[in-house]
């Protein structure tokens, strides 16, 4: 059975964007192996503004071939958009009802892993119902003081049992989780 992946970067204050939704803090190393993780996946489920933000983006002419290539493999993925509103796109497929039982059923589909992509609210959708298996959660060395929380109005105790950890050379420290069940 496919896993949900929750790969995201986090101030070191907890947050996943600043108070005007900026994430120009994130730092991209070599060293991160993020073609390797994009490798372990062949789904991504989008919140609708991630979507609209990221679904589709392409990068600039001048953009470094590094930057094109991945953002080629990320568009190679099967897309989910968990919405309330009803669309259609020809590169995704819109879900707007049943959240748990419609991603336990793409779980459940043969393939690679899934990346849960975000955003905030699709993610605390996704703990709440206890549907994340690895949390891969990449600290960046910088703090904001304000903006979107990771965990926001958890409802009771979310227990992680740590697997691994990875220190890359900008300083980013990557944290990789499972649930306690």
């Amino acid at each position: 059975m496919k896993k949900i992946i929750l790969d995201l970067a986090v101030t070191l204050d907890g947050f996943i964007e600043g108070p005007n939704g900026e994430t120009d803090w994130c730092i991209m190393d070599d060293d991160m192996d993020f073609d390797g993780f994009l490798s372990s996946i062949d789904t991504i489920f989008y919140g609708r503004v991630s979507y609209d933000m990221w679904g589709n983006y392409q990068p600039d002419e001048n953009a470094n071939p590094a930057e094109k290539s991945l953002w080629k493999e990320v568009h190679a993925k099967n897309k989910f958009v968990f919405s309330s509103q009803n669309r259609e796109d020809n590169n995704a497929s819109f879900i707007n009802s049943d959240i748990v039982t419609k991603a336990n059923e793409i779980k459940k589909q043969s393939g690679k892993d899934i990346w849960l992509y975000g955003g905030a609210s699709l993610i605390k959708t996704f703990i709440q119902f206890n549907l994340i298996d690895t949390y891969r959660i990449s600290v960046h060395p910088i703090a904001l003081g304000s903006g979107k929380p990771l965990f926001e109005d958890l409802k009771e105790r979310l227990e992680l049992k740590l697997l691994t950890t990875n220190i890359f050379k900008s300083g980013v420290i990557q944290l990789i989780y499972e649930p306690v069940k």
